[in-house]
């Protein structure tokens, strides 16, 4: 890791949205991880377009599903967290979801948690627990068939077999 860019190190409270200098220290904190995931990509041998791909897909992930639609902390990963962004928020805040580019995402956020899990961010055990709902290609590729099928009332129907909620 370069020397140059601060250790990321998580607290919690970090990530409670109760107030807009919390939001703000969040939002950094996930840059600094972006940053150091780049950073890390790059020493690993990745090319500088195949880092700055996983790298966008982290930031995705991270500040606009994660801390800015979920207010949840990414620290803490649990089952649901990516099933629901690829089966739903994905799929609904996509003009044009394609699974391609979903599958491209999911590959930026597999490596992101190995490289929190290598960085002891995350424990093995959780990222053990995500791994499945990072590789349910076939699923999230029906549900954005599903989508795009979607006639008169029919969204409720598609939104309860993969809720959005937590």
């Amino acid at each position: 890791m370069d020397d140059k860019i601060p250790q990321v190190l998580f607290e919690s409270e970090v990530f409670e949205s109760d107030t807009m200098k919390n939001e703000i220290a969040a939002d950094e904190r996930c840059r600094t991880l972006v940053r150091q995931f780049h950073d890390d990509l790059l020493a690993r041998g990745y090319t500088a377009l195949n880092a700055s791909d996983f790298a966008y897909s982290a930031d995705f992930y991270l500040r606009d599903y994660l801390l800015d639609f979920c207010r949840l902390d990414f620290n803490f990963p649990e089952p649901g967290m990516i099933r629901k962004f690829a089966a739903n928020w994905f799929i609904r805040t996509t003009l044009d979801p394609d699974i391609s580019v979903l599958k491209r995402h999911l590959e930026g956020i597999r490596e992101l948690y190995d490289f929190m899990r290598r960085e002891k961010l995350i424990s093995d055990e959780q990222f053990h627990l995500i791994l499945p709902e990072l590789s349910d290609i076939e699923y999230y590729s029906r549900r954005i068939d599903s989508f795009n099928s979607i006639a008169g009332d029919g969204y409720a129907a598609w939104e309860a077999e993969c809720p959005i909620t937590f």
